[in-house]
């Protein structure tokens, strides 16, 4: 074993007081060397949380170090809050860590992670039934981070497509707006934001959680550009009537795009409902994005933005760049990006299949109506739909009681004691009194791990019915605080208490992507 102090330059001068190489390259102290990561120094050391240290931490401290920190946050497979997939099987598992270096941008170095994408993107374009194009070219669309991203460039395409428009019609073309359902995630707040486009919202009612069709047709008008209709919403999973939209704006013979943001129902639908028209098969459906990382069954993240045809996403959106080798087109809001996710989702569509994604949906769906029709023997209203006709979920609520001094939060923290996390939540503005919780049927949740789950909701009214209303005073006063905890305050104090967004005016609820 060669020690570290014996490689050096003749040049080089050793300071024994500094331990150091012309003051740049420390020498290990060989009183560090440790046979036992608790036996080290740094297990009795708080964890550097402001300041880069100084000194080096072997690795094996450092990864058990932060193994343990993050020991401490919640299980994924109980987090049943979230859309995003938290299962993948073994074999994909492998082949996206080989590829965690790849720089999907990269498509010189990295030309068949490039055509795995085009790959995805003709299949998901296809399965969405988007017309072909009679040369074999390739469908219009790209991966992306997320939905988020995804709806950022179909609402970019749609304003700059309107403004193309007005311009050459010689009108004003500096104020356009959006219609779209005040239920919608907030991604789509912050794309009206951030590209000075007006909101305009159908407002949801006690005992309506979707878009209006004629409502939101109502709203149009020349400077709309573009209406967004949700197939899956967060709160309920309920699908928008996107084709109802669709044949009016046709029937009044009105020029405005549907984008369809199909985040979590775009691998739902299509083989639950296969003859639900909500996709290219309507007419004024230019432009659908889609999360691979919720039903599409791939780790977080991955979507996808796809487009009818290259006239709906205009050429100045589109950069060719070659600095990296070759020539390219980019049109995403991101630019280096990992190709692992990209790959993982080429994986599970080759590897199952429409059977084996059908027969997957078909379960969950299974799994779902099974929890509803618990959750309403135990008194629960139900609140989303199912058999099939919305996302499988099980959105629900506790029975109007006025003598009961317990609520949904209070029996979500009840289920948070057994390591669920089934969230609670106020309804969309105009709607907000009503509260309710949501259950996410993923892959994962199998129908033994529902029957763990209903019996833990059992438990927990139980409890509840059986505490005084002092200790229910308690656990209440928990649930408001929570995120008062040091650890969620994650935002700088400037930034706290904005009132511009719909969950800063009214409070609202943002479905957890």
């Amino acid at each position: 074993m060669v020690h570290l102090a014996s490689v050096k330059n003749d040049d080089e001068v050793f300071d024994p007081a500094s331990r150091k190489i012309d003051s740049l390259s420390p020498i290990p102290d060989e009183s560090e060397i440790y046979t036992n990561v608790y036996g080290s120094r740094f297990a009795a050391e708080h964890l550097p949380d402001h300041v880069m240290p100084e000194g080096e931490m072997p690795r094996q401290v450092a990864a058990r170090m932060i193994r343990d920190e993050l020991s401490l946050d919640g299980n994924p497979k109980l987090n049943l809050a979230s859309f995003v997939t938290t299962y993948m099987e073994d074999e994909i598992e492998e082949i996206m860590t080989d590829s965690f270096s790849k720089n999907f941008i990269d498509y010189e170095e990295y030309p068949h992670s490039a055509e795995i994408q085009n790959r995805c993107v003709n299949m998901i374009a296809r399965l969405f039934n988007c017309p072909t194009d009679p040369n074999g070219e390739n469908a219009m669309g790209t991966s992306t981070i997320g939905s988020s991203e995804a709806i950022m460039l179909g609402t970019l395409a749609m304003k700059k497509r309107w403004q193309n428009k007005r311009k050459a019609e010689g009108k004003d073309w500096t104020r356009p707006n959006i219609v779209m359902n005040s239920a919608v995630q907030v991604c789509w707040e912050k794309a009206a934001r951030y590209f000075d486009i007006e909101e305009k919202y159908v407002y949801c009612t006690e005992s309506r959680f979707v878009i209006d069709p004629q409502q939101a047709v109502d709203l149009v008008d020349e400077n709309t550009i573009g209406i967004c209709a949700i197939l899956g919403t967060t709160y309920t999973g309920e699908y928008e009537d996107v084709k109802a939209i669709n044949d009016l704006l046709v029937e009044r013979g009105i020029d405005c795009p549907i984008h369809v943001d199909a985040a979590s129902g775009g691998f739902v639908a299509p083989f639950i409902q296969p003859d639900l028209a909500w996709d290219f098969r309507l007419e004024k459906v230019v432009s659908i994005n889609v999360s691979g990382h919720k039903y599409g069954l791939v780790y977080p993240g991955v979507g996808w933005a796809l487009w009818r045809s290259p006239e709906y996403l205009p050429k100045e959106l589109v950069f060719n760049i070659n600095y990296l080798g070759a020539d390219q087109a980019s049109f995403t809001l991101n630019f280096s990006k990992g190709a692992s996710q990209v790959i993982g989702q080429y994986y599970q569509m080759i590897r199952l299949g429409k059977h084996g994604y059908r027969s997957i949906m078909v379960n969950l769906t299974r799994i779902a109506d099974y929890m509803s029709d618990q959750l309403k023997q135990m008194g629960m209203i139900i609140m989303s739909q199912g058999k099939g006709k919305g996302l499988p979920l099980v959105a629900f609520r506790l029975p109007p009681n006025p003598d009961r001094v317990y609520d949904e939060f209070t029996v979500a923290h009840q289920l948070r004691e057994r390591g669920w996390v089934v969230p609670a939540y106020t309804m969309a503005p105009h709607s907000e009194k009503l509260q309710m919780m949501r259950v996410v049927v993923r892959e994962d949740f199998s129908m033994n791990r529902c029957d763990s789950l209903l019996i833990d909701v059992k438990l927990a009214l139980q409890n509840l019915e059986s505490m005084d209303e002092a200790m229910i005073t308690k656990y209440q006063a928990h649930m408001r605080n929570h995120r008062a905890h040091p650890r969620h305050k994650q935002t700088h104090a400037q930034y706290q208490g904005e009132k511009h967004s719909l969950q800063g005016q009214h409070g609202k609820t943002h479905g957890v992507c």
